[in-house]
């Protein structure tokens, strides 16, 4: 009810309009265009000469003439007046025929594309057979078997357009009809009419628009060619090709006739291309997320001047104090990691665990600059391994670090095994990018990886692209290739989600072999309580990007100290224990760009009192190495914590 009475709050993504204008090209395309749309429209009732009224007398008057801005043609006639009208003819043309060829090319290419087989066989052999004749001398053959004239010109450039269409839509259609809700779609009885239309075209839609964006100005062109060869617009209708042919007989003693049109058609399809960019900016829902720029390969790094840095701890490998990532989201800054304090030491595990959404992932991909800028950035902090400032390190630093002294499983392992490439070549890659071995050497490495995350039949399974391995299969890749170079850190992202049980086990001796022999760190991030209590000495709970709770395994599981700490162990059954009620925790956690006043997660919390609701809540030693960010802690007899000056741990 109170999320009902509260008012909506703006998304703060960027709109339409900012993302438009955030393109300065696409914006100066957009401007241009727009007053030439509006020259078109406004052509009947502007104070302009009739466009084909001729006056001998005043042939071929320069520029800035008396009357003629833009000067006569060798007819006499005003050049400004003919420009204007010819601007309504060419658009006209060009969008006429753009559509033409849109519809009835992204019909052809939604049919092949969802039917396959025959179908798609016959069509498209079809529209191989018109791409087989230059699309120039295709339209011109069209138009002499029509008859010159402005309408023939029309129906000529649509025709030779249609395979682009097809090509493209179809393509993305050949992708879309095997994903799995095209699947759902036929199961649930759906028409295969109705398919094309509700589940295939808003997923084509957005890509058929950005082609006919970027084809209408070539359309332009095309009809501006065949007019200057005198076979589209006849005399005396005005065409800025027809006045380019024009202008061909008079080039040497008045070229401005032929370069006025000229200049015209330039700028207008070069405001349309530009435009064309803009509505590709548009369309693009990572764009609106907050990415308004290219991304780049590493994380932002904007710490206001002035902030302390973090002295190094010589017997940590991993030092991480106050780390604060940032997303800027529109007008909107997501604050997903806000002052996290991190410590591993050698051949040391830290969990950390926390629902989905704590700021899990974005802490560890923190570490080495992996959160997407835009829209990410790091606000404050800092990171150390090994005692070196990795905020302060070059980016040709962070490149030797990554994938050798540092590795990262990510979660999905389908979206960081390249498809195109066999999982045998991205092993071989991975090796040779820090250890100087041959080919050979480095596929007889891969294969060890392999069979050392028990892999069957390694050799073979060197040649299998990612798609042909199970899920379970591809995450022991990725896990191979974050083995590949016996790392001082290893961050483990949920390595063993999409892993069975005895696989699991496995992985995680494998896990627990490696640090104990070479000393390796490992920061592993899961949801999975037993994992926990199987590989890591010591745990982090996470909250709205935060550390919450922060102690010993045996400490934070059999004894824990934060209420949300307590909920998360309540959620999870205990094998033998079937009478034992699973607590699930009310509510949602909050937004990150709005949190509660005190402790985030007083809304939801069973024991909150009034005092939790204000004030800045710290992460508190509470005894015996265990720190919490609670005012009223579970564990011990401690009560309340009044004293905030202690600082975290």
């Amino acid at each position: 009810m109170s999320a009902l009475e509260s008012p909506a709050r703006a998304s703060g993504r960027p709109d339409t309009l900012r993302l438009m204008l955030n393109n300065r090209l696409a914006t100066a395309g957009l401007i241009v265009l727009g007053l030439m749309i509006a020259l078109a429209l406004l052509a009947p009732v502007l104070p302009v000469p009739d466009p084909n009224v001729t006056a001998p007398a005043d042939r071929l008057l320069l520029p800035l003439s008396d009357g003629h801005l833009l000067g006569t043609d060798a007819l006499g006639r005003d050049i400004f007046s003919r420009i204007v009208w010819g601007l309504r003819v060419s658009l006209a043309v060009g969008i006429s025929a753009t559509l033409i060829a849109a519809f009835f090319g992204s019909l052809i290419g939604l049919v092949a594309g969802y039917a396959g087989g025959r179908t798609d066989n016959l069509l498209m052999r079809g529209i191989d057979m018109l791409m087989a004749f230059p699309y120039i001398l295709l339209a011109l053959a069209i138009v002499a078997v029509l008859g010159p004239g402005l309408i023939n010109a029309l129906y000529a450039i649509a025709v030779v357009n249609i395979p682009f269409f097809a090509r493209n839509i179809r393509g993305v259609t050949l992708g879309l009809a095997r994903r799995e809700f095209v699947d759902a779609a036929r199961l649930s009885g759906k028409s295969h009419l109705r398919i094309l239309a509700s589940e295939i075209l808003p997923n084509v839609a957005p890509v058929i628009v950005i082609t006919m964006s970027t084809t209408v100005g070539w359309m332009i062109l095309e009809t501006a060619g065949l007019s200057f060869l005198g076979l589209g617009a006849q005399p005396p209708q005005a065409d800025l090709g027809s006045m380019l042919g024009d202008g061909r007989s008079v080039l040497f003693n008045a070229p401005h006739v032929a370069v006025v049109p000229g200049v015209v058609i330039f700028l207008l399809v070069m405001s349309i291309n530009l435009f064309g960019d803009g509505i590709r900016d548009v369309l693009d829902p990572r764009l609106k997320s907050g990415a308004l720029t290219r991304p780049v390969g590493r994380t932002a790094i904007e710490i206001p001047e002035g902030e302390g840095r973090l002295r190094a701890r010589t017997s940590a490998v991993l030092d991480v104090a106050g780390l604060k990532t940032q997303f800027r989201v529109g007008s909107r800054t997501l604050r997903a990691v806000d002052g996290v304090d991190l410590r591993l030491g050698e051949g040391e595990v830290l969990g950390i665990v926390g629902e989905s959404g704590s700021g899990k992932s974005v802490t560890a991909m923190s570490i080495m600059g992996l959160v997407p800028t835009p829209p990410g950035r790091i606000a404050g902090g800092s990171i150390r391994l090994d005692g070196e400032d990795l905020l302060a390190a070059s980016d040709e630093r962070i490149r030797q670090l990554r994938g050798g002294v540092v590795s990262h499983v990510f979660q999905d392992p389908l979206s960081t095994l390249h498809p195109l490439f066999t999982v045998g070549y991205q092993l071989v890659e991975a090796i040779q990018a820090h250890q100087p071995l041959g080919k050979s050497q480095a596929r007889d490495k891969a294969k060890e990886l392999l069979a050392l995350v028990r892999i069957p039949n390694p050799e073979q399974r060197l040649g299998s692209f990612p798609h042909e391995l199970s899920g379970g299969m591809r995450q022991r890749v990725v896990i191979a290739m974050a083995l590949a170079h016996d790392a001082r850190l290893l961050i483990a992202d949920e390595p063993t989600t999409a892993l069975d049980v005895t696989v699991q086990a496995q992985i995680l001796a494998l896990m627990n072999q490696l640090r104990h022999d070479k000393g390796a760190s490992i920061l592993f991030i899961t949801h999975d309580f037993g994992v926990v209590s199987a590989i890591c000495d010591r745990v982090a709970v996470m909250y709205a990007g935060r550390i919450v709770e922060t102690g010993t395994t045996r400490q934070v599981l059999g004894e824990p100290a934060h209420p949300y700490t307590r909920k998360l162990i309540d959620c999870v059954p205990v094998l033998g224990k079937p009478e034992r009620r699973l607590d699930a925790i009310e509510g949602l956690p909050p937004s990150v760009d709005d949190l509660p006043q005190g402790c985030a997660f007083a809304p939801r919390c069973p024991r909150v009192k009034p005092d939790c609701r204000s004030g800045e809540i710290p992460l508190v030693d509470i005894g015996a190495g265990r720190a919490a960010r609670c005012l009223y802690p579970l564990a011990g007899s401690m009560g309340k914590v009044r004293d905030a000056s202690e600082g975290p741990t």
